[in-house]
């Protein structure tokens, strides 16, 4: 197969990091997107190359327009194509408040961020994948265990989570014509700067058994399932969730 290219979005740190370094180590050409941390994406970029891939960096937020077209548009310009569009950009509440108390700004920037970004640059990215008739395409959406468990203090990124899960079946349905697969992939409690705030919290949980593997998630678990999903080991799969959670949706009595 010649040159692939991946588009991965939050990919300076992070489990994006992670999937772009596991992608790149199989020959993967990586598209390094990133919002606001120009370090941590060198860094990224830095590493990809280590890992013998070619690599360019695009900043864009996802959740703005002219962003969303420009990071398809450099995109396109540096690789001429585009074979594996990973949503992982995504953001928490900058405040964890009472579902009661929540604030529309909030809301409308954890949904712009997590849901409406991903939905657009998708479609975006869908349409150039059509038009340039690319062979064995794959979307992967990362989603969350909360877009089903409860947390009350933090009721706009659920939300935003369960979207993405609809968002993740509806592009599987409409693009199963033109051979493009579509994923979710479902992390449970990852090691990252995302959940460093609330790391006490999660090592009780942990240590008293919430997950059936009893140990943090790593960002190269995530990756995993990603190189999976990129290198066509589930042709005969759309739509398809998969939980990398340590086994948290398993219902125990």
């Amino acid at each position: 197969m010649g040159e692939r290219v991946s588009l991965v979005t939050g990919a300076a740190r992070g489990i994006g990091r992670g999937i772009a370094l596991a992608l790149a180590a199989r020959g993967w050409n990586i598209v390094v997107n990133y919002r606001g941390n120009a370090d941590a994406a060198n860094d990224a970029l830095r590493l990809v190359e280590q890992a013998g891939a070619r690599g360019v960096i695009v900043q864009a937020d996802v959740s703005v327009t002219q962003d969303r077209a420009r990071l398809v548009a450099q995109t396109l310009e540096h690789f001429g194509r585009v074979d594996l569009l990973v949503n992982n950009a995504g953001m928490a509440p900058r405040v964890r408040t009472d579902m009661l108390e929540m604030s529309e700004q909030s809301y409308d920037e954890v949904m712009a961020t997590n849901l409406k970004g991903p939905f657009f640059l998708t479609q975006l990215v869908a349409r150039k994948m059509i038009e340039l008739k690319i062979t064995h395409a794959k979307i992967v959406n990362i989603g969350s265990l909360s877009s089903y468990a409860s947390s009350p203090n933090r009721a706009e990124y659920c939300i935003s989570k369960a979207g993405v899960a609809m968002m993740t079946t509806l592009f599987a349905d409409r693009l199963s014509e033109f051979s493009i697969n579509v994923y979710e992939i479902r992390p449970g409690v990852i090691a990252t700067d995302l959940t460093s705030v609330v790391q006490a919290k999660y090592d009780q949980m942990i240590a008293e058994g919430i997950f059936p593997i009893r140990r943090w998630g790593q960002p190269d678990d995530v990756a995993r399932a990603v190189v999976a999903i990129a290198e066509d080991l589930l042709p005969y799969s759309t739509g398809q969730v998969i939980d990398v959670d340590g086994g948290f949706h398993l219902r125990r009595l």
